[in-house]
């Protein structure tokens, strides 16, 4: 972020499926639930969530600008949309984000960005939703950025982009596959280069035979918004990829966050987004001023 400039994220849940607002080219006209603010230089970001229980649970990164190292929460939601819980679940000597949340064969598996510490782990549930443990036969040679798992025609599919220079980590998309979740993996290559859309933002998706993916516009600024990605040839094992529709974020959310909107993932008849304003931050810089004299 420039200096004096800080970016505001703010999650919600959008009630209504995903597949319904792609088929319907607007996340607008569907009742909107936001998430807590949590507080003065914290923000929570990149949701992604499951149903257990009746009950909705929404993984996000919990951002605190005095200790610039994101953690891991879930909220838990009733039926109803009323919060009921909110934990944190997982924590690092690195930075996490992007909690890619998402089950297979009866387990419940999670995917943080986790690129600051050299490697793509995977955790799996051991007490849902707040025990997690290192699945060490995880097997992925990249340090990927915003790792997004597909299971599709017998086969699992990872898009990522590489934690190399800024420009690209905002603007290309690369893909590996696996016949087994835990791998080993091969890498496929590089399979777009473009900051219009290309890092992935949120849940692959089927809709009506289509795949989706979800991919974060960075033109001008870090998640300015939110490109669809066409996903075709999979079956054939001859993947190709085309930019598709642009999704603008809801009208009752952009008159209070109209800079930025990077996350569009899927959970069972919700739909989680987060959305930025770009605010005024002394306060922050000072902080990391004084953090990088060992003064605070």
């Amino acid at each position: 972020m420039p200096f004096l400039r800080t970016d505001h994220w703010r999650c919600a849940i959008i009630h209504a499926p995903l597949a319904d607002l792609i088929r319907a080219g607007s996340l607008n006209g569907f009742e909107v639930t936001t998430l807590p603010d949590i507080g003065d230089h914290r923000f929570l970001a990149d949701p992604f969530g499951l149903w257990r229980g009746g009950r909705l649970h929404v993984f996000a990164e919990a951002y605190d600008y005095r200790s610039p190292k994101g953690v891991i929460e879930v909220l838990v939601y009733d039926s109803t949309g009323r919060l009921i819980e909110r934990e944190e679940v997982l924590r690092e000597d690195w930075h996490l984000s992007y909690p890619y949340v998402f089950e297979h064969e009866g387990e419940t598996y999670l995917l943080p960005e986790a690129s600051a510490s050299g490697r793509l782990t995977l955790y799996r549930a051991t007490q849902f939703p707040l025990g997690w443990e290192k699945v060490e036969a995880f097997d992925f040679p990249d340090a990927a950025i915003d790792a997004t798992p597909f299971y599709h025609a017998g086969r699992w599919w990872m898009f990522w982009t590489p934690p190399g220079t800024r420009e690209e980590r905002q603007s290309t998309l690369y893909l590996s596959v696996a016949d087994d979740l835990v791998g080993p993996w091969t890498s496929l290559g590089l399979f777009l280069n473009d900051r219009a859309g290309a890092r992935p933002g949120g849940t692959p998706i089927v809709v009506d035979g289509e795949i989706f993916l979800p991919t974060q516009d960075c033109r001008g600024t870090y998640g300015r918004g939110i490109r669809l990605l066409k996903i075709e040839g999979l079956e054939r094992g001859l993947p190709k990829v085309t930019p598709d529709a642009v999704l603008d974020a809801p009208a009752v959310l952009r008159r209070r966050f109209p800079d930025g909107f990077h996350t569009l993932s899927a959970a069972g008849q919700v739909t989680l987004v987060d959305v930025k304003r770009v605010g005024f931050g002394p306060k922050r810089d000072l902080m990391n001023v004084k953090r990088r004299l060992g003064l605070g």
